[in-house]
């Protein structure tokens, strides 16, 4: 039995399959996912889990290469960018409209929905490697 780090069986799942280059990810209770894409869904209620405990937690257990978010959480939710900024400081950003953030979901291979219940937490995350490079 698997004793630490994520416990969720479809999630650590997902997340073991990851491949170099591949993207998944991880939204807001309300981020619309397109059809075809597999959803971890591990809202329980309204704030639970938050954002950062889910990224903690896959970051925790996750190579990241780069990240994809929404140019309205500079504006709408500062205090979340500051911790994805400061958690993925050695990352490649890229920044688009929640719009465009929207259409890219339907390329990944799985998303996370969380409990978060504040503006724009919604991030794509592409899968790096474990070794150097």
């Amino acid at each position: 039995m698997k004793k630490s780090g994520i416990l969720n069986v479809q999630l650590i799942s997902h997340i073991a399959a990851l491949g170099h280059k591949d993207t998944f990810m991880i939204g807001d209770a309300g981020m619309p996912i397109p059809a075809g894409v597999p959803v971890v869904d591990l809202v329980l209620c309204g704030g639970i889990p938050t954002f950062e405990q889910v990224m903690d937690a896959v970051l925790a257990e996750t190579a990241i290469e780069g990240y994809t978010i929404a140019n309205e959480i500079r504006e709408k939710n500062p205090r979340l960018l500051s911790y994805i900024e400061e958690k993925l400081a050695d990352a490649e950003e890229e920044w688009v409209d929640h719009t465009e953030l929207k259409a890219m979901s339907a390329n990944c291979k799985f998303a996370v929905r969380t409990g978060e219940f504040t503006p724009y937490p919604n991030i794509i995350l592409r899968a790096g490697v474990a070794f150097p490079a």
